[in-house]
């Protein structure tokens, strides 16, 4: 390819990097705020977060960023920028997914310890910050590092939108050179490494709060040589 479809490919991977970026920030406010709704104690919230999720999760994320772009202006007259509804309308659908990986977390906390913070007369604000989510978060990390991955490959979706991202650049390369297979080898290429290093980086932040919380795998023990009993060597037996 030539430098200036090089350029456009890495103006292509900025937009994508800022879509996850964003995109990512969103669903994990969203994630928390609606898992720890899904969990209250009032009857209410947990149907209206149970609502939302529901929702969400059961409407395509291609749909609801047609949604976004295309209706609002005609249903309510808010105009977004592209990058803006793209990252809208990513953070909703994935932070619907990312609330059951909270919800879940909390709930598989020990009972007794959710006892332990009523008898030490906590709040509700002080259980849940003080000694739910310091146990929650380390197990979330996992199905939130699947769940990252997932929001990287669905920000192909606002390519329809006509944004200059990975995937729609790689098609205006790919019309430029009427060459397919090495333009999108090129883009799983890139995709996979992305996608690569944001696992690594997830692995090492598990790593850290488990350890934060006393969970961090126990290094082995180095084990010693074995000894050999007295009168055992080669000239030991008459």
């Amino acid at each position: 390819m030539t430098p200036g479809l090089w350029e456009l490919v890495l103006r292509g991977v900025w937009v994508t990097l800022q879509l996850l970026v964003f995109g990512a920030l969103l669903a994990t406010a969203v994630s928390f705020v609606v898992g720890v709704a899904r969990t209250h104690r009032q009857w209410i919230v947990r149907f209206v977060a149970g609502l939302y999720t529901e929702v969400f999760r059961g409407t395509s994320a291609l749909i609801m960023i047609f949604w976004v772009y295309f209706v609002l202006p005609l249903a309510f007259g808010w105009q977004l920028v592209p990058m803006w509804a793209g990252v809208l309308a990513l953070g909703l659908t994935y932070g619907a997914y990312g609330a059951e990986i909270v919800r879940g977390a909390l709930t598989a906390v020990d009972p007794a310890q959710r006892e332990g913070g009523i008898a030490l007369s906590f709040t509700p604000w002080q259980r849940m910050r003080l000694i739910l989510l310091p146990q929650a978060v380390p197990e979330m990390i996992p199905p939130f590092a699947n769940l990252v991955v997932e929001l990287l490959k669905g920000t192909a979706l606002v390519s329809v939108m006509g944004m200059g991202d990975l995937a729609f650049s790689g098609s205006l390369v790919r019309l430029a050179l009427q060459e397919s297979v090495e333009i999108y080898a090129y883009l799983l290429l890139i995709y996979f490494v992305i996608a690569f290093l944001l696992t690594r980086a997830m692995r090492v932040l598990e790593r850290r709060l488990k350890a934060g919380v006393g969970r961090a795998p126990a290094r082995k023990a180095a084990v010693p040589p074995a000894r050999v009993p007295e009168g055992a060597g080669a000239g030991g037996g008459a």
